[in-house]
């Protein structure tokens, strides 16, 4: 019986196998493609639905302590306040995580960042959200006292309360990537006569800048 030899390709012979080139380029287009329409069907969407930034307003704020200490410039504050978070889209939703709020007066820091709880908003909901701030001790510069005396010689003082966090977009099953945002709410209180700082407060609703 004659033995008949086949012959291999030196790589055939060095792998095991004879793989045709051309197959992985096929693969690699397919690949490619699919993950084209991917990224174009996303963009798309958002493109048509182009979700809106939520809108923050500002319903209530009450200052129940807002003292500095010398020589040391600590300040001690309470502050209560109740913003409204609004989420003005028809089909969008939004995830918020890590929100963190405080109190500035003067451009200085007057409370510790407060944590709020994550929680997700339907197309077109409202959720007011209620927060208790506290400074004991805080470190401010030599200047605050000063500003505070003035503005009760005024009569009106003026504060700043900051929100920060990250959001997240929600359209159907699809959830965006993590996008951060910071508001800035600005309430203005009247010091009643005689003019004391114990306790101050305003119900008057004020709108918020928010930049995502």
């Amino acid at each position: 019986m004659s033995q008949v030899l086949t012959k291999c390709p030196k790589h055939c012979a060095k792998k095991g196998l004879n793989i045709d080139p051309k197959h992985y380029k096929k693969l690699i287009y397919a690949f490619s493609t699919f993950f084209l329409s991917i990224l174009s069907l996303i963009f798309l969407v958002w493109v048509i639905l182009h979700p809106s930034k939520p809108h923050f307003s500002l319903k209530e704020v009450n200052i129940n302590q807002l003292n500095i200490s010398a020589p040391h410039n600590l300040v001690n504050s309470s502050i209560q306040l109740t913003l409204l978070s609004n989420n003005p889209n028809k089909k969008v939703g939004i995830y918020y995580e890590n929100l963190q709020v405080y109190a500035s007066y003067k451009g200085q820091q007057i409370s510790v960042d407060t944590s709020l709880p994550p929680f997700y908003q339907e197309h077109e909901e409202t959720n007011f959200l209620s927060v208790d701030l506290v400074g004991n001790g805080m470190p401010v510069g030599p200047s605050l006292g000063y500003e505070v005396g003035r503005d009760k010689i005024a009569g009106k003082l003026v504060m700043s309360l900051k929100v920060s966090g990250r959001i997240r977009w929600k359209v159907g099953t699809w959830v965006s990537g993590q996008n951060r945002f910071d508001v800035n709410c600005v309430a203005t209180m009247d010091f009643g006569s005689p003019v004391e700082s114990s306790s101050l407060s305003t119900k008057q609703g004020t709108q918020c800048s928010t930049i995502v």
